[in-house]
């Protein structure tokens, strides 16, 4: 039998509702193993044990009760530090936020936890999100638990690696660029990108409001649908018929490197296989114009830049580059914005699903990056298969697809029209299960 950190959120519940586990002792267990596995690691800010124990204890006590909430009831879920609990500090992994206590939680803290969650702690942080690298931090960067002298990507470096390392059994991470998806994908763990505003962002720190999302981080892609159903708002779009899969080569996989090819050729396959079709070739617009995206940093960080010391020096250098670009371009930018989603949709005309590489290297180390000048450079392709899926605002998941040549994950990416999550978690899930790469538990190993 796998250890209780390794199973699914469906097998958990399963556990709890056959009285083989208590929501106390998973909890205990989590939390042990974030205190073994942290000062390795360092996915974590904060670790809220007394709330998580407090929380598991009332689970507890409604298992006995015959209350039932769901599937998340009594599951461990970590939060990114730029997600509000109320009573604790959201810091953004960042000097200039380090006393911001949170009045009030998050909306998506209130429905995961009408659902029975329970809040074990705050993940680390790219600075405000800005940046996918994750080396950027207050805190220090988190580190590959595949390889502990790789990054794990970002800007949700804490929560993938914490989900991939058994800390927890999901993590709520914020995508403005490809902040979940890049880093499951680098962590081996799977990471949903929802359609734009398909999940409240009221009590998140925002990047950019355009094209912020949060969404979750977790092993499965079962376990993605079921924290996203509890946090989503509205309904879904209907799931029914047969799927047509496009696969978008240009662009996406220009200069990526062949062990991503291979395996990304691999998945394409395996997909076209069980979807019983052959994968048409598809061009998804892309629009790369970050001119929004700096206007309106800068215009979120404005009333902190009074003490611009607390802040790390790349991190102010990228909010500054939109110092120049007027509210009343911001406004002209959103309102292009909305036109160039509303004439994308063409696209679905010919196929209901697109499939590319989550992105276009594996991995890098540590030490290329860290206090490096092309640290910017590096991020923009790191980013760059997963950005335009922000501006589109179309729902977009990251599975893993197999490993490289260096024993190192391999993501793919799964995009579909907006609010149509259902049939994309299908799809998904028969990849997944088709494919054989769905999780196995992270070897841990050091590279260093």
């Amino acid at each position: 039998m796998r250890e209780p950190c390794w199973l699914s959120i469906a097998e958990l519940a399963r556990g709890y509702r056959e009285r083989r586990f208590s929501a106390e002792g998973i909890t205990r267990a989590c939390l042990e193993r974030i205190a073994r596995l942290e000062p390795t690691l360092n996915a974590f800010i904060a670790v809220t044990a007394d709330l998580a124990l407090a929380q598991a204890r009332r689970a507890d006590e409604e298992f006995k009760a015959g209350h039932w909430r769901g599937p998340l009831h009594g599951v461990p879920v970590a939060l990114k530090d730029l997600i509000d609990v109320a009573g604790v500090a959201t810091t953004a992994a960042s000097r200039v936020l380090q006393s911001n206590v949170a009045v009030a939680n998050a909306e998506l803290v209130t429905r995961l936890q009408d659902a029975g969650a329970i809040i074990i702690g705050k993940n680390n942080l790219h600075e405000f999100a800005y940046g996918g690298s994750g080396v950027v931090s207050a805190h220090g960067p988190s580190r590959n638990p595949w390889d502990t002298a790789r990054i794990t990507g970002g800007s949700s470096s804490g929560s993938a690696a914490a989900v991939a390392a058994g800390c927890c059994y999901a993590a709520i991470g914020s995508d403005t660029a490809g902040s979940i998806r890049l880093p499951a994908a680098m962590c081996g763990v799977v990471g949903l990108k929802p359609t734009y505003g398909a999940v409240s962002l009221r009590g998140v720190v925002p990047l950019s409001p355009s094209l912020d999302h949060v969404g979750p981080i977790t092993r499965t892609v079962g376990d993605a649908r079921l924290v996203f159903e509890a946090m989503r708002d509205g309904a879904a779009n209907a799931s029914n018929g047969p799927v047509r899969l496009g696969v978008a080569r240009a662009y996406f996989t220009d200069g990526v490197q062949p062990d991503v090819q291979q395996a990304f050729e691999s998945a394409v396959a395996v997909a076209a296989r069980f979807l019983g079709g052959e994968a048409v070739d598809v061009d998804v617009p892309v629009d790369d114009n970050r001119d929004l995206q700096k206007g309106e940093s800068y215009q979120v960080h404005r009333q902190y830049l009074t003490n611009p010391e607390l802040y790390d020096p790349e991190t102010l250098r990228r909010i500054r580059t939109g110092e120049d670009i007027a509210v009343e371009r911001i406004v002209e930018f959103r309102l292009a914005l909305e036109e160039f989603r509303r004439a994308s949709l063409r696209v679905f005309d010919r196929v209901d699903v697109i499939a590319t590489p989550a992105t276009p290297l594996v991995a890098p180390r540590l030490e290329d990056l860290q206090g490096k000048p092309e640290l910017r450079p590096a991020e923009i392709l790191m980013l760059r298969n997963t950005r335009p899926f922000n501006v589109l605002g179309w729902p977009a998941i990251s599975v893993p697809c197999g490993l490289s040549s260096e024993g190192m994950p391999v993501g793919l990416q799964l995009a579909a029209a907006p609010a149509n999550e259902s049939m994309l978690l299908s799809v998904a899930e028969r990849f997944e299960a088709a494919a054989g790469f769905h999780f196995v538990p992270t070897p841990l190993r050091s590279g260093a």
